[in-house]
């Protein structure tokens, strides 16, 4: 299969015109302030700044909207990007370890957290993503940029990574590569976009720990964490923060087989660092071994009791991404 045939049955389907749409529901009160504990340091980090950028797609505008930690000034930026139904603020405790070095900046891709929805919802794919994400750091003003991505995140750098003149340095993917199993997305396909409204935070917050269970064992800190920022209070009830539009890709376009994206990754240059759940299903031990040997020839780090995939909010997790980051100077 090509490399476009592969990105198409991934995450493309025929564009079918533009629709009235529902518009995002309205935003939610104010969130409390996270609960889960973050990794050591010295001194208290300022909470982030609440920013967004406007950005093209192929149905016209929509803004991308991003936390940003750290000294807006500085040169050095990390961009933090998630997974697929997930948004910006997971990463509050990475960006809090990492803040004192790097202008961290962590976007909600279009359609989820606090970013706008799209009219067309064929237009939830990769390319959309890599142009947007493109859009962004042209904002920030930086000629490079760190990338950490968790799953869709990873995808997304290891698209951009592989590009001639492009703005990454050093690439951390965590539980994502080159091949993504039938069998994970088919399981994410069976929850995605099809989230019930719930009568209340109680609800809201048991589905996340079910449908997350592969994020191994948190605390309930951390659960309430990960629902706070996931959720919004609507009318009659609570709703997840991400459009369910999103879904709509998987179900017109069923993947059968596994998605083999080996040209894209052994396209990337730059040091790259996987971080993998031991049990997860969608990057497999294999393909993370291949990965050590094939292109940029990454180092790998498996993360025990944990699937799909690690959540990067305990200092265990952090400290192997903290140091290859830092490594680079």
């Amino acid at each position: 299969m090509s490399l476009v045939a592969a990105l198409r049955r991934l995450f493309a389907a025929e564009p079918t015109p533009p629709s009235a749409s529902a518009p995002p529901l309205a935003g939610p009160p104010a969130a409390a302030a996270p609960q889960c504990a973050p990794a050591a340091v010295e001194a208290p980090v300022p909470e982030p700044r609440l920013r967004s950028v406007q950005c093209i797609g192929a149905h016209g505008l929509h803004r991308i909207a991003y936390t940003e930690w750290g000294d807006p000034d500085n040169p050095r930026v990390l961009v933090c990007v998630h997974g697929l139904t997930r948004n910006g603020r997971d990463f509050d405790d990475l960006a809090r370890a990492m803040a004192r070095h790097y202008r961290v900046v962590c976007p909600d891709v279009a359609g989820r957290g606090r970013s706008a929805w799209l009219a067309v919802k064929d237009d939830y794919q990769l390319p959309t993503y890599v142009a947007d994400m493109i859009t962004l750091i042209a904002r920030l003003n930086v000629d490079s940029v760190h990338w950490v991505g968790t799953s869709m995140g990873g995808l997304i750098g290891m698209l951009i990574a592989s590009m001639p003149d492009n703005p990454i340095r050093r690439l951390v993917l965590n539980d994502v590569g080159p091949v993504v199993t039938a069998a994970s997305l088919q399981r994410i396909g069976e929850y995605v976009g099809r989230a019930p409204l719930f009568p209340g935070y109680e609800a809201a917050e048991r589905y996340i720990r079910e449908i997350s269970a592969p994020f191994g064992h948190l605390s309930d800190a951390q659960w309430r964490h990960l629902t706070e920022t996931s959720v919004k209070e609507v009318d009659g009830g609570w709703a997840m923060r991400y459009d369910p539009g999103i879904g709509d890709p998987f179900r017109k376009s069923p993947v059968l087989a596994d998605v083999s994206l080996w040209p894209v990754y052994e396209a990337i240059g730059c040091p790259t660092l996987v971080v993998r759940g031991a049990e997860s299903d969608l990057l497999l031990h294999e393909t993370a071994a291949q990965m050590a040997a094939r292109g940029p020839q990454a180092r790998l780090v498996e993360v025990p009791g944990v699937g799909h995939a690690p959540t990067l909010m305990d200092d265990a997790q952090i400290a192997p991404v903290r140091d290859f980051l830092l490594e680079g100077g």
